[in-house]
């Protein structure tokens, strides 16, 4: 479930101390090798990395109001989570682009298993993750990278059937009668 914490200090201090130090220090990674023009806070119910209005007026197209997120890390029931999205953007033709595969072959390196969904990276303690390959990750993804990659993949975007408008049935269909039996 989300948190409704508002600042990440009230989210962080929520937590119990295991999963505080590991959120901390994936953060403390966040704040040394991101791109300082992304802004840290609350977002979607966990601390979040985001494109700001004032850089991106456009915002997320799934919901405009919202700044364009990059990057989310969570506490959850089962375990820890980072969401890496600019890697989820990082696919041509649905396939993985070059920082995807450079990613998960740095981190094979690593020695670490890697537990990752589309760019859902799942972890039980900060032991866990490749803390090098993120911060090499994060020097990688810079502002520009994230917006080209992010239009990239809206361009690909096919439209979805709940976008089509439906067809109406003519006036003469819609006319006729029902027959009787």
């Amino acid at each position: 479930m989300p948190s409704k914490a508002t600042t990440v200090a009230e989210y962080l201090s929520e937590l119990p101390e295991d999963r505080r130090a590991a959120l901390e220090a994936v953060r403390k990674v966040f704040r040394a090798h991101l791109d300082k023009r992304f802004a840290e806070g609350m977002s979607y119910g966990m601390i979040g990395w985001a494109v700001p209005h004032s850089l991106y007026p456009a915002g997320y197209h799934c919901n405009p109001a919202q700044p364009l997120p990059f990057a989310g890390l969570a506490s959850q029931k089962s375990g820890m989570s980072l969401h890496l999205i600019g890697l989820y953007y990082d696919q041509q033709g649905g396939k993985p682009g070059p920082l995807l595969e450079w990613f998960t072959s740095a981190w094979k390196k690593s020695g670490k298993k890697l537990d990752m969904g589309k760019a859902c990276i799942r972890f039980k303690k900060v032991d866990d993750l490749a803390l090098d390959v993120l911060a090499e990750a994060l020097r990688k993804l810079t502002y520009e990278k994230f917006i080209a990659m992010y239009e990239g993949a809206l361009s690909e975007r096919k439209p979805s059937k709940a976008h089509v408008p439906k067809k109406r049935p003519s006036a003469k269909v819609a006319a006729r009668k029902p027959r009787s039996r």
